[in-house]
């Protein structure tokens, strides 16, 4: 995680400053970060409540450096998860520099817009209004926004954009720049996140099972990476497969029983050549019925460079059942999904061993919640 630079005694040439992007859920936030920076930094999805805390993008030009959080999207919290998710959201509005607004210009004006709009009240630093998804919205339509909005609150700039095809952000980022203060960079001018590996890896994993749940799931759903084992091929040379549940880093007996784990799925996460789908249960641990097996591994098997395990926290046993689906093919599914996008991340072969527990209210469990979040200071 990059650490922020110490101030120096040099007089600064740059403008820098941090930039909240904030709105309601599923406006654009997430996708436009990804577009600024011309790579991906946050997961994505068409189910509201993707992103879960703040996330630092940093982009450094000749210009200066900017740093945007890219926040949850507003809403009225329920669970305790949600009450965090909006304090992030309280947080960098108070620490941020400048706000930029998000609204989706294909939705109606409604009551959680209005309660967007209240959210600002208190807010000193100027505001952007960003109308998202120009680019399927007839211009009259967005005419008809622009003179809404202007008489709803004093935004320092309105900008009609896409986030997904890039139009007008040129237009943008040079605005930000104007209303930035010349500071000293805060981070290195190759620092681009806040992310740890752990977390960005926890959130790839959580962005493939958001693509196929559906309902409550999405809400319902936590991933937690109990291990990054990165012993060399020569060094695990005879063993047949991935020892399971006593993997070299993985959570121990008092973690496991302190997040309260229930039941627990194996999900093999490798492309059809993998090692089978198992799970050897520990003296804590509950094999759950029904779980999908397979053959021995190939005789030609080879452990692989970087071995991931990881835990999917749902709510009820039923979701449990719906992520692993039909004879473990749904778990399957999502496991070969990131397991291909972390392969480029980490640029190594990666096997990647998914269980799936069930850990009741985990949403209103403090000791889950700080779990999770505390993946990304690791």
């Amino acid at each position: 995680m990059p650490k922020p630079k110490k101030n120096n005694a040099t007089a600064p040439t740059a403008k820098v400053g941090y930039v909240a992007l904030i709105g309601r859920p599923n406006t654009g936030k997430s996708t436009l970060l990804n577009k600024i920076l011309g790579q991906k930094i946050a997961i994505t999805s068409n189910k509201p409540q993707t992103t879960r805390v703040s996330i630092l993008g940093i982009q450094t030009t000749d210009r200066g450096q900017i740093i945007f959080i890219d926040n949850p999207g507003i809403h009225k919290p329920l669970h305790k998860l949600n009450k965090r998710m909006m304090n992030f959201v309280y947080s960098s509005l108070q620490t941020s520099d400048l706000v930029c607004l998000l609204i989706d210009a294909t939705e109606k004006f409604g009551h959680g817009d209005e309660f967007v709009l209240d959210t600002l009240g208190e807010v000193k630093t100027p505001v952007f209004l960003l109308i998202n998804k120009v680019d399927i919205v007839k211009k009259e339509n967005i005419l008809l926004l622009i003179d809404r909005y202007k008489d709803l609150y004093k935004f320092k700039e309105i900008i009609p954009i896409s986030a997904l095809k890039g139009t007008n952000l040129d237009i943008l980022e040079k605005l930000i720049y104007e209303n930035l203060p010349f500071a000293e960079k805060l981070y290195g001018d190759d620092d681009i996140t806040d992310q740890s590996e752990r977390f960005l890896l926890a959130e790839v994993i959580r962005e493939k099972i958001l693509g196929h749940v559906e309902k409550e799931l999405p809400w319902a759903t936590a991933v937690y990476i109990d291990s990054i084992d990165r012993h060399q091929d020569e060094e695990r040379a005879g063993e047949e497969a991935p020892i399971r549940g006593q993997a070299a880093g993985s959570a121990s007996k008092a973690e496991s029983d302190r997040r309260g784990d229930k039941q627990e799925t194996s999900g093999s996460a490798r492309a059809p050549e993998s090692p089978p789908t198992k799970k050897h249960p520990g003296r804590h641990e509950q094999e759950s019925p029904g779980s999908a097996r397979a053959p021995g591994p190939p005789a030609n098997w080879r452990p692989p460079k970087i071995y991931i395990k990881a835990s999917i926290f749902v709510e009820k046993p039923n979701h449990r059942k719906i992520i692993i689906g039909r004879h473990g093919s749904l778990i399957k599914t999502i496991g070969i999904e990131a397991r291909r996008e972390i392969e480029d991340i980490l640029e190594a072969q990666v096997y990647l061993d998914l269980q799936v527990k069930v850990r009741e209210l985990w949403r209103d469990s403090a000791d889950v919640l700080d779990l999770i979040e505390g993946q990304k200071e690791m």
